[in-house]
């Protein structure tokens, strides 16, 4: 497979999971930071303020807990049909979500109907990215012939991003309308705006072919992509759950509730959307170098690495905020994400693609990712009811660095995976314990 039309078709490929993942993203994370700093006012206005916290990132967490099942769903599809056309409709279901929301009644005019209706596109939030990560991971891994890694990161990059993207629209509304006008229409601008985002997404998605390896492969699963991986890979699903886990539950603390806790330990809710972005920034580049260090060294060094160094740096963060040090706090979220963070979540992409055969790949990959993902939407509910009672942020540090040993343990479980060739279909079964 060489020539250059399918080095035109990688490029293609790569630039539609890219832009992808960006505009699934940028709806997806629009709505963490929204939940961090306008719904609880917006969608919760009733409820002491600790508590309509909470509640805002209980409906967070619910996006979360939804992504499974679309990679279940979208999985399935996916590897029986294909992967391009799974792409699209997982892209039109999140920018009609985002749409909506950006339409919704608040509280204060529907009473307990708002916030139903918030749970609701939420929900269909977290189906949608639950499909759209492995496929737009898939796509760009299948179609590579050499450094999978790299290319395959363009996807995962994507995360943040759409960080940077929705946090520069939500701060730009913020800076328009003002603070009182923002709480009342200005935060919808960023939401409306995706319309526009999935314009744009379908126009790239229409002229990528489908993946060569799912095209020439000849051996399907005689039973669902979902039996076939609960029968024959429980071990290796399992561990992918655990790997994706401890970076998970570190992404949802950096991006979403350090957030919160920044602004109640005084910042301005500018200033901390301004590390964000900043961090954000950082972590592309981060994302991009680790993936691309990992088809030279391999997954585990890079990602093992990247998990020691999270929980290390998460006993760190909370002080560096403590201080009320501006320079302190954009220190403390630019190297948490962008440097360690990105050397255990950057090389996941790779690492997914290479663990499941091409007939249950799009559905196992998926299925690993988004269930360790529902880590980033339980840490900000937990943490946010651990600061609430007595326990203070040492629990939380603790929390999330026991979280990254275990990931650390199951990527060594693993073992390396970067010299595996995708168009291989012998490896239909794990070999017995």
């Amino acid at each position: 497979m060489s020539g250059p039309r399918p080095q035109t078709q990688l490029r293609r490929a790569v630039l539609s999971s890219y832009l992808g993942s960006v505009i699934e993203y940028y709806d997806f994370l629009l709505y963490a930071t929204a939940s961090a700093v306008v719904f609880n006012r917006v969608f919760f206005s009733d409820l002491d303020p600790l508590v309509g916290t909470i509640a805002s990132f209980g409906t967070l967490a619910t996006g979360y807990l939804a992504r499974p099942l679309g990679g279940i769903l979208f999985g399935h599809f996916g590897d029986r049909l294909g992967r391009k056309r799974m792409l699209v409709l997982t892209m039109t279901l999140m920018g009609v979500a985002s749409v909506l929301i950006g339409l919704l009644p608040t509280y204060a005019q529907v009473g307990a109907l708002a916030p139903i209706l918030l749970i609701v596109l939420r929900v269909a939030q977290g189906i949608a990215v639950g499909g759209e990560w492995g496929g737009a991971v898939l796509m760009s891994a299948e179609h590579a012939t050499s450094r999978r890694g790299f290319w395959s990161s363009f996807a995962n990059s994507g995360g943040p991003s759409g960080m940077v993207l929705s946090t520069l629209v939500l701060a730009l509304a913020a800076a328009v309308s003002g603070e009182e006008q923002f709480l009342t229409w200005g935060w919808r601008i960023p939401f409306l705006l995706s319309a526009v985002l999935l314009g744009i997404g379908l126009f790239v998605r229409a002229k990528v072919e489908e993946s060569p390896v799912f095209a020439a492969a000849t051996v399907r699963p005689k039973r669902s992509p979902l039996m076939e991986i609960l029968r024959n890979h429980p071990r290796t699903l399992a561990l992918s759950v655990g790997v994706g886990f401890g970076s998970f539950v570190a992404q949802g603390t950096l991006t979403t509730f350090l957030i919160s806790y920044a602004v109640q330990a005084g910042f301005s809710r500018q200033t901390v959307l301004n590390a964000l972005t900043i961090s954000s920034v950082v972590a592309i580049l981060g994302v991009i170098g680790y993936s691309a260090l990992s088809d030279q060294v391999g997954r585990r060094p890079v990602m093992i690495t990247g998990a020691v160094l999270m929980a290390c740096w998460s006993f760190l963060m909370f002080p560096m905020i403590d201080s009320g040090s501006t320079a302190l706090l954009v220190l403390a979220v630019v190297v948490g994400q962008g440097v360690v963070h990105a050397a255990l979540h950057g090389p996941l992409g790779a690492l997914y693609s290479e663990l499941f055969p091409t007939g249950s790949r799009y559905t196992g990959a998926s299925l690993g990712y988004q269930i360790a993902g529902i880590g980033a939407g339980l840490a900000p509910v937990v943490f946010a009811s651990v600061l609430s009672g007595t326990s203070g942020t040492g629990l939380v540090s603790a929390i999330i660095a026991a979280c990254c040993l275990v990931s650390a343990g199951c990527i060594i479980a693993l073992g390396e995976t970067s010299h595996r060739d995708l168009s291989d279909e012998r490896i239909e079964r794990e070999p017995a314990a």
